[in-house]
């Protein structure tokens, strides 16, 4: 029996978390907020050699901190970064964080791609608007859960084609546990063949969820492709994978490193040196199972999974972005 998606397809099918996003189509940048119900353990890998990140180092399974109370994935390059401190103070006032010498401290580790370059107004001279952003996407944690050209993913590219936010889910058919992945995608690589009719994760489509992939045409063309003119860090792809078993610090961050082969599938080429690529997990606990290595494994594999699907949906829900095509106008002659 095989694994099936959850009932929205989305890291929202994971319990206990929930997703905001904010953007603005003039800056053509945005951010999105993952917020755990309560405090999630967390892990993370870091596989680009161009990443721009915060709150990193806590989460090694050497360090004390256990708790996670929201991940931030941000456009915006290191400006973007302003965003995990307007979640933090938000979360503050209300109550929610670690508590240390009677004062609370949200724990919100966050990461960053690069969209300054794509031809929106990025004259905010003193006042970048990742702030503000971060408040609208926190402000609509309960909204439906959109993809594409939304949150961190308003502004992105993936090689020659539109990059934008994605996301799926699976149920584990042997432990149920429900597996999810959200990646905006931003990758200086490409998503899918040279045909221009088939991302490379087509065969992990599940119940149309690609819009019913072919399969690639004729022999596989194994040029490099990439953005024009590649830039050390000036891409960036990122995410979070989730499940609610309940993982250690040290299991998260093996699922995390396991979730980025679900990159190395569904984008190539990856992890180069002008990729910041950054994969966060968490889990919230809420299954109650004894966590074997082969129960790790498994929940791994279906993060690896997700994680190239969730690519892969991501791109085909993008709009075109400028002069840059979508994946759907440029395949089939749709509207970006």
């Amino acid at each position: 029996m095989s694994a099936v998606p959850g009932p929205s397809n989305t890291i929202c099918d994971v319990p206990g978390i929930r997703v905001g996003n904010a953007q603005d189509f003039r800056v053509r940048s945005g951010v999105t907020v993952v917020l755990p119900e309560r405090p999630a353990v967390g892990g993370v890998d870091v596989r680009g050699g161009a990443p721009g990140t915060c709150e990193i180092e806590l989460l090694d399974p050497a360090n004390s901190v256990t708790e996670v109370h929201a991940l931030v994935l941000s456009g915006g390059s290191a400006f973007g970064l302003d965003a995990a401190g307007a979640v933090r103070n938000r979360l503050a006032t209300r109550e929610i964080g670690l508590r240390v010498a009677g004062a609370v401290v949200p724990i919100v580790p966050a990461a960053i791609l690069f969209d300054l370059a794509n031809g929106g107004d990025k004259a905010w001279g003193e006042t970048p608007p990742y702030r503000a952003l971060a408040l609208r996407a926190l402000a609509a944690i309960d909204a439906p859960l959109e993809l594409g050209s939304v949150g961190a993913g308003a502004g992105a590219r993936a090689g020659s084609v539109a990059g934008g936010l994605g996301s799926a889910s699976a149920v584990c058919p042997v432990t149920g546990c429900t597996v999810a992945a959200l990646i905006a995608v931003n990758a200086v690589g490409e998503p899918g063949f040279p045909d221009g009719r088939t991302l490379f994760a087509w065969y992990l489509e599940q119940v149309g969820e690609m819009g019913n992939q072919p399969p690639p045409s004729g022999p596989v063309d194994l040029a490099l492709r990439t953005k024009q003119h590649p830039t050390l860090g000036a891409n960036t792809t990122i995410g979070v994978v989730a499940t609610d078993a309940p993982l250690t610090k040290a299991e998260a961050r093996r699922m995390a490193i396991m979730a980025q082969d679900g990159l190395a599938v569904s984008l190539r080429p990856i992890h180069t040196p002008f990729d910041g690529d950054t994969i966060f997990a968490l889990a919230t606990g809420r299954q109650d199972l004894a966590v074997t290595p082969e129960v790790l494994m498994r929940l791994g594999a279906l993060a690896a999974d997700c994680t190239a699907r969730a690519v892969a949906r991501g791109v085909l829900a993008a709009r075109s972005l400028g002069t840059v095509p979508s994946w759907r106008e440029r395949a089939h002659g749709g509207n970006g």
